[in-house]
């Protein structure tokens, strides 16, 4: 079960005090929708396979908007991330993705609070 931090200098949940989070919104090309898709679905099965502690990696679309992307992803470290960012799998999605996008914005984050995590190991 969560607990409210009560102070920012508390440790976080679940063993996650060191791991950050980001929202990444992509906008799509017209006609881009699904070979964006598709990249990102053997992009992120890569990810699973060989990124033990990336916690989370969720490509999701905005209802009633076709061409929006909306990435969480969750990190147990700075060290996990460097890692994903070496990887193969993320290096060829970078070197593929611009040719779909028209739009990108990037949002880090810090974890506060947390469910449904066990933790990084």
């Amino acid at each position: 079960m969560a607990r409210r931090l009560e102070h920012m200098d508390e440790t976080a949940p679940n063993g996650l005090d060191e791991a950050f989070g980001m929202v990444v919104n992509f906008t799509l090309k017209e006609g881009h929708a699904e070979a964006f898709d598709e990249l990102m679905r053997t992009t992120v099965a890569d990810i699973q396979r060989l990124e033990p502690r990336t916690l989370a990696y969720v490509v999701q679309h905005v209802e009633g908007e076709p061409l929006r992307r909306v990435f969480y992803e969750l990190y147990a470290d700075q060290a996990a991330f460097k890692h994903h960012q070496d990887q193969a799998h993320t290096l060829h999605f970078m070197g593929q993705r611009e040719q779909h996008l028209a739009d990108t914005s990037v949002d880090r984050l810090g974890v506060i609070t947390a469910a449904g995590i066990n933790g990084t190991d």
